[in-house]
């Protein structure tokens, strides 16, 4: 019986094609660990036929050599110039001078809006709607040019190889001049989106107009339903596959896919066995077996004989009824019940798995790939379907449903680096790379987090050059200057051993910030490095003098001055006792040769936190100067809030509690500086625990470089019978945690479409004082350091 649930665990997205309709490598082959790797793909596990005679070709090149299997050299066919197809890649400094179409020795001509819009593309190669746009204005004025259509095709699909839609548009492009060159772009759809129904479903329809052969449509489905087969919405693909082999009446085979279907729920699933009983009231049994499955009783018939003979003896028809359809004893009719009873068996048992993932599947609102956001229940959804579906341990469904979740999700770094760190755990590095270089290379090639956790991953599993061109990548191309990248490959040299390298890193960082305009990774900078001094190499008075470097070159803030306690607190003595407070004062009591944006929240928990210091180093004459300074400056503001506070507190009306202003002090607190937030930070005291530092104050969540712009239009030509999702919610939401809390908020230069949603709306002052349980899922790996 073949085993539809047989893994092909080759990742499809690396996969080299290198040939037409291709013979699929038989599913039930038996395999002995779980865990193995075949290092081929289907097309090239299989031996094509010697001849065909129907028009596929022997062999069909991937375009310029690399194609869209050429995922895992990061080529994805926008780096590699296409003379066969006419195409041509975006060029670095993108516009229409790079997308240039040749033939002949020609430049093909645009029209003026062909241009602009290359243009658009060539600066923005996110920018979904104007692709869109493009493509349909090249339909509209290619005129028969094909080479017009690959070109603009070919560089769509370089970047969004998800859209199913548009693969099957190509190909129909193609079709009329070239089956050839149509089955050459379906089998690139093959490899870029493997886990796709849709495109499987297209290209098996494509085979069935175009061949006569039925053998090479059947492997067409076996190569689809290899991948897709058990696939919750894979019903589609089995009732193609059902009505093709029912027009040819092979009805052992027609019974074959209803028996593989009850091995695994799909939707509809009741249907499928309502089909297969009618099927078997109505043929022969002999038409429902398969040759293997007629082999297979008669052996048993044998096998019954022989057990009730002597040893020895042989009974003189055995041969005969070697040959009889039926078992010893047992009628057609009784036969045809027990073979029934078998498929029912399957049947209720998936029906029984089908009831434990039945709501994971309905609350999948989008399965297909779109750059609109997922709603946060959706996202959270996936989370808790793969956490079921670890548990089942079963890998073969658990790679399936990573990649089926890895086509709706493909913009969410979270989901990339939670299957990565699922296949290391389960010893198969060769998909953990894989997806790695999938999510770096092409899907979230411009998103900061996923290079930063690929220098991660490299680093613990021995590929240091590999981690430091994630880092290198990061400071050069992806998000220059940002600040956590800085840090992070400091702390690698420094564990590498190598103490000057990690130095220098900072020392350039501080260096080109110096060059610009109102940095504001600049005075973190110098805080982290002076930090980084103290701590690694135990450079005392050169990151003392860091810290008095600094303010010649930042502007005081809050998190700056608090770092500045706080190494003032961990350095040896002499303490900067007069320095510090002299910056501190600048800060909380501006005035206009000295301005100050800073909220007189901050100024007040800054005097605080300095009232603190003092009393803890200090001497009473800079106490005193502290507390004086701060009664003045803060008075009103502190004699108001406790006036607040004292009659809430008398007051037996709970509600009034729960409204409570947070900022407020609690009467109990001195004047001195015993707030809230100070306390948090500052309890066990700087002698205690000199290697504490200080988080920073709250600030927005970091910006990274911008993530993707949503488009409000939808996919042109992108029909789809799935239903679209509520109102979607903010990217950046589901990754909160990834930004450590060290690190204030900053700012990078725009330079993708990346762009984070817009923050979900809620009154701030209610959010703050009364805690809500966040609706948005947090992410699988928080922290992976």
């Amino acid at each position: 019986m073949v085993d539809s649930e047989t893994v092909v665990t080759q990742s499809p997205a690396i996969m080299e094609y290198s040939g037409s309709i291709a013979q699929a490598a038989p599913a039930d082959a038996p395999t002995t660990d779980s865990n193995a790797i075949p290092q081929e793909s289907y097309a090239n596990n299989a031996a094509f036929e010697a001849k065909m005679d129907i028009g596929l070709p022997h062999t069909i090149q991937g375009a310029g050599g690399g194609g869209y299997g050429s995922f895992a050299n990061g080529d994805a066919v926008s780096g590699a110039s296409h003379a066969e197809n006419g195409t041509a890649s975006i060029s670095e400094g993108g516009g229409a001078a790079g997308l240039q179409l040749m033939e002949g020795g020609s430049v093909r001509a645009m029209s003026a809006e062909e241009e602009r819009l290359w243009n658009v593309v060539g600066a923005n190669s996110l920018d979904f709607d104007a692709w869109v746009t493009l493509i349909d204005e090249t339909e509209k004025v290619a005129e028969g040019n094909i080479l017009k259509i690959r070109r603009v095709y070919d560089a769509f699909l370089a970047e969004f190889p998800l859209c199913y839609g548009y693969w099957k548009k190509y190909a129909e492009h193609e079709a009329p001049g070239s089956t050839e060159k149509a089955v050459e772009v379906y089998e690139h759809a093959v490899q870029a989106v493997t886990y796709s129904v849709d495109i499987w479903l297209h290209y098996c329809r494509f085979a069935i107009n175009k061949y006569e052969d039925p053998d090479i449509i059947r492997r067409l489905f076996e190569r689809g339903l290899a991948y897709v087969g058990t696939d919750y919405l894979s019903y589609s693909l089995w009732d193609e596959y059902i009505e093709f082999e029912y027009k040819h009446q092979e009805w052992s085979r027609l019974a074959m896919i209803y028996t593989r279907i009850f091995e695994n729920p799909i939707l509809y699933f009741d249907k499928y066995y309502s089909s297969f009983k009618e099927l078997a009231a109505n043929r022969p049994l002999s038409e429902l077996r398969t040759a293997d499955e007629a082999a297979a009783a008669a052996a048993s018939l044998v096998s019954e004989a022989s057990d009730n003979v002597t040893e020895g003896e042989v009974p003189s028809d055995a041969v005969e009824q070697s040959s009889k359809p039926v078992s010893a004893g047992l009628t057609e009719a009784e036969e045809l019940e027990k073979y029934i009873a078998i498929r029912e068996e399957m049947y209720k048992k998936a029906k029984e798995f089908d009831s434990k993932i039945v709501g994971f599947e309905t609350a999948i609102g989008r399965p297909y790939f779109h750059v609109k956001p997922l709603n946060a229940a959706e996202l959270e959804n996936w989370h808790n379907y793969l956490n079921f579906i670890e548990k089942e341990d079963d890998f073969s469904k658990v790679v399936k449903l990573y990649e089926r979740c890895l086509i709706a999700c493909a913009n969410y770094p979270e989901y990339w680096m939670r299957y990565v760190k699922c296949m290391e755990m389960r010893g198969s590095m060769d998909l953990a790379e894989n997806a790695l270089v999938r999510a770096t290379q092409v899907f979230v090639k411009r998103q900061p987090e996923i290079h930063l956790f690929a220098a991660w991953f490299k680093e613990h599993n021995g590929d240091i050059s590999g981690a430091r061109a994630a880092y290198e990548l990061v400071h050069t191309e992806i998000s220059p200057g940002l600040l956590e990248a800085i840090i992070k490959h400091a702390n690698m040299e420094r564990r590498l051993g190598n103490l000057e390298d990690a130095l220098s890193i900072y020392e350039q960082a501080i260096a080109i910030e110096k060059g610009k305009e109102h940095s504001q990774t600049l005075p973190v900078l110098f805080a982290q490095y002076a930090r980084f001094l103290y701590m690694a190499p135990g450079k005392e008075e050169k990151a003392r003098n860091i810290l008095m470097e600094a303010p010649e070159h930042v502007q005081l803030s809050k998190p700056f001055l608090e770092a500045m306690i706080s190494m003032e607190t961990m350095l040896p003595l002499p303490k900067r006792i007069e320095y510090v407070d002299t910056l501190v004062e600048k800060f909380i009591v501006p005035n206009p040769d000295n301005p100050n944006s800073a909220s007189m929240a901050e100024r007040e928990e800054l005097s605080s936190i300095l009232l603190e210091f003092l009393d803890l180093v200090g001497d009473a004459k800079f106490v005193k100067k502290a507390y004086d300074r701060h009664l003045k400056t803060f008075i009103n503001r502190t004699s108001a809030i406790l006036k607040k506070r004292l009659g809430e507190d008398l007051s037996s009306d709970k509600s009034k509690l729960a409204k409570a202003d947070p900022a407020a002090t609690s009467p109990a607190q001195s004047l001195a500086g015993a707030y809230p937030s100070a306390q948090n930070q500052w309890t066990a005291g700087y002698a205690v625990q000199p290697q504490a530092w200080p988080p920073v104050a709250p600030a927005p969540v970091q910006q990274w470089n911008p993530s993707y712009t949503q488009p409000a239009a939808a996919y042109g030509g992108y029909g789809t019978t799935y239903p679209q999702t509520s109102a979607p919610v903010p990217q950046a939401g589901t990754y909160a945690n990834y930004q450590p809390t060290t690190y204030p908020a900053q700012v990078y230069p725009q330079q993708q479409s990346y762009a984070q949603p817009a923050a979900v709306s809620a009154p701030v002052a209610a959010a703050a004082a009364t805690p809500q349980v966040s609706t948005v899922p947090q992410a699988y790996y928080g922290s992976y350091y």
